[in-house]
């Protein structure tokens, strides 16, 4: 049996009524709040008005948000612009009414949307702040925010990555075990719900054996234990294929025992998939990129080439994001018909841009130094 992780935590840090804050929501906003701190470090060394960073941090948050969203929509999903137009920036469902925060967010869109509202925080012309220079600086903190969000979306189990063997496989569960543990009807039986891996040979196609083990609330009888196990439990794992793999004909696995003081527990046996963590791939790609262009900047500060780290960042995050859809599950089915999928499509002209913007830099440099 081949090493994996099990990741079952949950992506709620705590809920209060229909409102739960998420590690998601956590690690977006940290990623603005520490992403601003720099920026004030960033005028500081060079020299500019630190008030304006209030005013980009707008900017850059709006844009983001926006950005983000609609991209999401158009390139993926057009159909909510007509079917469900009021889901497109609503931050909520009506029936029943909960909180559910933007359900989708696209990278690309959120490069297209910061590109174009930094642009507009250009047009104000602040000395020694334009629109190439001001990109050079944001981009370096792009590359950290990228970090806490795919962090984020690890919490989430989503972008997830293709079935694979490798030791840093990881199996997400926590999707399975945030469904049976939802108390919707106010009648959810399970005190407890731990994952663990199963004592079962390997099967094919990245499947890995794992147990849920129940213990049930006190009071619940053997029917009710049953009935939950062999309906509720084994609904959920037919319908989240993409973390599971339990075949809908097969009878479920699992065993009934009953503890010394009266309650119940249960173990069920079936196959997870292990898969790449995408998202952590992402992530510290990210991180590492964060401080490769910080560095970067401390080498020239106020005198930094004009474009020079902001063609840097087009090429190699947008490389990467193309490598790293081989690895990653397709987000809508369209994509399966596809030879490249959307991911690697929207990346091509971000690639291309930055390639043209490194070749101005340098070209403008050596206009600069020829005497």
């Amino acid at each position: 049996m081949f090493n994996y992780i099990i990741w079952n935590c949950s992506p709620e840090i705590f809920s209060i009524g229909s409102f739960a804050l998420r590690w998601y929501g956590l690690l977006f906003a940290l990623g603005f709040l520490v992403c601003q701190q720099i920026l004030y470090y960033i005028f500081k060394k060079e020299g500019k008005p630190e008030r304006d960073v209030d005013t980009l941090t707008i900017y850059m948050l709006v844009a983001t948000i926006l950005g983000a969203r609609l991209g999401h929509v158009i390139f993926y999903q057009p159909e909510m612009l007509w079917e469900e137009p009021l889901s497109v920036f609503l931050p909520f469902e009506f029936s029943p009414f909960r909180f559910t925060g933007l359900q989708g967010l696209a990278s690309h869109g959120a490069a297209i949307g910061i590109l174009f509202g930094l642009w507009l925080y250009s047009r104000k012309r602040k000395p020694g702040q334009n629109y190439l220079q001001i990109l050079d600086r944001i981009v370096i903190l792009v590359c950290l925010t990228g970090c806490f969000i795919r962090l984020g979306n690890f919490f989430n189990s989503e972008i997830i990555g293709k079935p694979s063997s490798n030791p840093l496989s990881v199996v997400f569960i926590n999707r399975v075990t945030e469904n049976l543990l939802r108390n919707t009807n106010g009648d959810n039986p399970v005190e407890y719900l731990e994952v663990k891996k199963a004592n079962l040979p390997e099967g094919q196609n990245s499947r890995v054996p794992v147990d849920l083990i129940f213990l049930f609330k006190k009071g619940v009888n053997e029917q009710r234990v049953t009935s939950f196990v062999t309906n509720e439990v084994k609904f959920y794992l037919v319908q989240l294929p993409e973390f599971v793999d339990e075949p809908g004909s097969s009878p479920l696995q699992y065993q009934i025992v009953k503890e010394d003081d009266g309650s119940f527990g249960a173990r069920v046996r079936t196959f997870g998939i292990s898969r790449h963590p995408a998202q952590l791939y992402e992530s510290i790609s990210c991180f590492i990129l964060f401080a490769f262009l910080l560095w970067y900047w401390s080498r020239y500060k106020a005198n930094l080439p004009e474009g020079r780290i902001f063609g840097l960042f087009m090429i190699i995050l947008w490389s990467l994001r193309f490598v790293y859809e081989f690895l990653k599950e397709n987000q809508v089915p369209f994509e399966d018909q596809m030879t490249l999928n959307m991911g690697q499509i929207l990346s091509i002209p971000l690639v291309v841009v930055g390639i043209l913007v490194l070749i101005r830099s340098f070209r403008k440099t050596e206009i600069q130094n020829t005497p």
